[in-house]
């Protein structure tokens, strides 16, 4: 009778893990799914403005959300809204943050029987909370590192517009209508704006701040510089265009060169958690047979911390910004 309460007890403890699991996965793949498409958010915009409005509530409603967020100090989180906003995911950051922490709870309470209470909380707290936020700035990353690449060919886009007598509108309209996400989005709020009343540098400006990239902030500086002298904006797109390219093109020559440097950047680092974790498989007693010594715990935490700002040195050394 007592093996029986053992194996029923074993298998609500196998069934809580696997709902635990199930609950994250859901709850992330949700947060991922758009509630709503942009050319339905952006419907839904006009919609409220043909309602009527002034000039002001209209160019509020074009832009971007930007509300203060209330963990704005706090780290790893801090920044989540404009890490979401940047990634183009219409997602509330409080529904993330409620959903991370539900599922760490979850998660650690379903797992503590089996590893501890504070090794499964750091593993819940891991897999639900730190690793969505890594998953949004990857995808942050890359649509930013996308918008990068597409920004020449929509500057030359636009400098062909105005060669050809077109004014600045219809550039950027046809920006945001021939070409792809996620520059077309962009420029598609920045013709929004201009249409309903904004200035053009302004609105560029605000595009900058929206995106944030070294790129991009060239672009909204020249193209205040035309504004206020009157030069041809055209060519100055295209000198731009030209020094855009040349930057992308230095940025893959160093990443090439350092290649190498990186890689063993990871390796060193890698090299003695895997000895360490070898070693604990091969022979457990090796480790846990001095685990009682006063001395192991502040060695091992001596070790850890070198490991930790080995793999900072080394990464600080091979990352080259251009």
């Amino acid at each position: 009778m007592r093996g029986l309460d053992s194996f029923e007890l074993e298998a609500l403890v196998y069934i809580g893990i696997f709902i635990g699991v199930l609950i994250t996965y859901e709850g992330i793949r949700q947060l991922l799914s758009r509630s709503e498409t942009k050319g339905a958010a952006r419907s839904r915009r006009m919609r409220m403005i043909a309602s009527g409005a002034t000039t002001e509530e209209m160019l509020r409603l074009l832009r971007p959300s930007v509300d203060r967020w209330a963990l704005a100090r706090l780290p790893l989180i801090g920044n989540l809204p404009v890490v979401l906003r940047q990634a183009g995911l219409t997602i509330n950051p409080a529904v993330v943050l409620s959903g991370s922490l539900a599922a760490t709870i979850v998660l650690a309470v379903a797992a503590a029987p089996f590893i501890g209470a504070l090794p499964a909380a750091a593993i819940a707290l891991t897999v639900s909370l730190v690793t969505p936020i890594v998953i949004f700035r990857a995808l942050r990353n890359k649509r930013m590192e996308a918008m990068v690449a597409q920004l020449p060919d929509a500057l030359d886009l636009m400098a062909r517009g105005l060669r050809v007598g077109h004014p600045i509108n219809a550039t950027i309209a046809s920006v945001a209508n021939e070409m792809s996400d996620p520059i077309a989005t962009e420029f598609g709020v920045v013709l929004d704006q201009v249409s309903y009343g904004d200035d053009l540098p302004d609105a560029f400006s605000e595009f900058a701040d929206r995106i944030d990239q070294e790129d991009v902030r060239y672009l909204a500086i020249s193209i205040a510089i035309q504004h206020g002298t009157g030069s041809d904006l055209a060519r100055v797109l295209n000198t731009l265009s030209t020094v855009i390219r040349a930057r992308m093109a230095m940025r893959r020559r160093i990443q090439a060169i350092s290649a190498e440097g990186r890689l063993t950047s990871v390796f060193l680092s890698a090299l003695p958690v895997f000895i360490v974790l070898f070693t604990q498989f091969t022979s457990p007693n090796y480790y846990m047979g001095v685990i009682d010594d006063p001395l192991f715990q502040p060695f091992a935490i001596i070790v850890g911390t070198l490991v930790v700002v080995n793999y900072l040195v080394l990464r600080r050394l091979v990352d080259f910004r251009i």
